[in-house]
């Protein structure tokens, strides 16, 4: 029998299979959105004295770190993302096993040379599967968050254009740790801290009246 190096593919396998899944990373909002480096405290967010007409802006990074909607799909999010994980672990240990075994038994000649050949094939078409899976599972998590991006992004959006309704501001700017477009302002133009407010209590409302 053609001998392969059928235990090292499959313990890279093992090692690679947590990566091939994608390690969760919060949502990047920085174009549409803004990704969440370090958050602001906002209960020290000055009091607010901008006017309807005045240019305001709000601290993106900490407003969606703070949002209680995009912490209650993070935690739903992520919570999935670590079963897939788990799963293709154990799946991947447990065929590195596997391969472990037959190896041995090759080595002792246990096995004849068609019984190893069909082992082998067996064990190879169990990589492969594990593989494709790993990917389509990437594949669907990927897509989950950026739909996940999606729903607390126009959720903000939303809400703030209702907000500016009342207010009346001229323009409202969004700034984050990444891109920082506010360099020098009036820390009372800052008007995260009052959005938030906002935004948790009609979530709030809304998830209750839901369930």
């Amino acid at each position: 029998m053609k001998k392969t190096p059928l235990i090292l593919s499959v313990i890279a396998l093992v090692v690679a299979l947590c990566a091939a899944v994608m390690s969760v990373v919060k949502p990047d909002f920085s174009k549409k959105k803004t990704s969440t480096p370090e958050t602001t405290d906002l209960t020290d967010t000055g009091k607010i004295t901008a006017v309807a007409g005045d240019i305001v802006y709000v601290q993106l990074d900490s407003l969606i770190a703070n949002y209680d909607m995009y912490n209650d799909l993070m935690t739903a999010f992520q919570s999935k993302v670590q079963g897939i994980q788990d799963d293709l672990s154990k799946r991947g240990r447990r065929l590195e096993s596997d391969a472990k075994a037959f190896e041995n038994q090759v080595q002792k000649g246990l096995l004849t040379r068609s019984a190893a050949e069909e082992q082998q094939n067996k064990l190879m078409q169990r990589q492969q599967n594990l593989q494709n899976d790993a990917a389509k599972k990437d594949a669907e998590i990927q897509e989950e968050q950026a739909v996940l991006n999606n729903q607390v992004y126009y959720a903000v959006k939303e809400y703030i254009e209702k907000y500016n309704q009342e207010h009346q501001y001229s323009l409202i700017l969004t700034t984050s740790g990444v891109t920082n477009t506010v360099l020098n302002v009036n820390p009372g133009l800052d008007i995260t801290s009052d959005v938030l407010k906002g935004l948790n209590e009609e979530y709030i409302k809304n998830r209750n009246t839901a369930e």
